[in-house]
């Protein structure tokens, strides 16, 4: 099939994934919405045989995903002016402002959470493998049984009293980072019928500048959800969406503690790691 007997990746692949969500509007099934999956990277696959160069950057407009056909950007960006002048009323952080306890999200309350405990770290770098220091590493996730601590969230599992899912750290000189969290549960979203999302991490980056910022998502090895879920599915390449999946690193597990898990990011280059759609970046 050639890219051009394709549907196009920006104007939806079926009319499933398409489809307004509305009162009295049936969701798409997960197997229409694999369906649409499979077809939008067939097209890209074709388009990048046919010479084309390999997506860089999840499509804002990913039609699986169906709430970024509402609300992606449909605009040019707007000039500001001078953008380094943003940061003159955006938040700074140093090391006097971030503690240790901002990196261990088992130890921010009374009590001990629920859940199997773990540690995740890595390394911050540019595309040289040159380590990113001084870093502001912010992370948000669900508690164990895949619910956040946050008003809009009614996913009828438990809160956690003693887990707000919330971290930060700054990288050290060698770009390394280190939480101490639970492992966040899977949860069921209303993209279509009987979704649910993969275990995940949400990360958050700045680089130099404030106006610098980088988020994505951090997932676990081997996990069942992966080719259900539209989000991971929007990077179209293979290569990249490994490059989304922490590794398993028992050298990193602490005995009788947590378990360990590796996840290096790179900042920019053709290694990069890809910004979460869900978010921006």
């Amino acid at each position: 099939m050639s890219p051009a007997s394709l549907p196009s990746q920006r104007t939806g692949s079926t009319a499933a994934a398409a489809r307004p969500a509305g009162p009295g509007t049936a969701p798409p099934t997960q197997r229409e919405i694999d369906a649409d999956i499979s077809v939008t990277q067939a097209r890209v696959r074709a388009e990048v045989a046919a010479g084309a160069a390999s997506p860089d950057h999840p499509p804002r407009d990913f039609a699986p995903y169906r709430s970024s056909v509402l609300r992606h950007p449909k605009q040019p960006l707007v000039s500001v002016g001078d953008p380094e002048a943003v940061e003159w009323y955006g938040p700074v952080f140093g090391v006097t402002d971030v503690t240790e306890t901002d990196a261990d999200l088992t130890r921010q309350h009374i009590g001990e959470p629920l859940g199997e405990r773990i540690t995740v770290s890595g390394r911050v770098t540019d595309r040289a493998g040159r380590p990113v220091r001084g870093q502001l590493v912010e992370i948000w996730q669900a508690n164990a049984s895949g619910r956040y601590a946050h008003q809009r969230d009614q996913h009828p599992a438990p809160l956690d009293p003693n887990f707000t899912g919330v971290g930060r750290c700054l990288t050290d000189d060698a770009g390394r980072y280190r939480f101490t969290t639970i492992k966040p549960g899977a949860y069921p979203w209303r993209n279509h019928d009987n979704a649910w999302r993969p275990a995940h991490i949400h990360f958050s980056l700045f680089g130099t500048a404030f106006t610098q910022r980088l988020v994505t998502q951090m997932y676990f090895p081997g996990d069942p959800l992966f080719r259900y879920d539209p989000i991971l599915q929007s990077v179209t390449d293979e290569s990249a969406r490994q490059r989304l999946v922490a590794a398993y690193d028992h050298a990193l597990s602490v005995p009788e503690w947590s378990l360990g898990y590796r996840w290096d990011i790179v900042l920019d280059g053709p290694a990069a790691t890809l910004p979460d759609p869900e978010e921006g970046s």
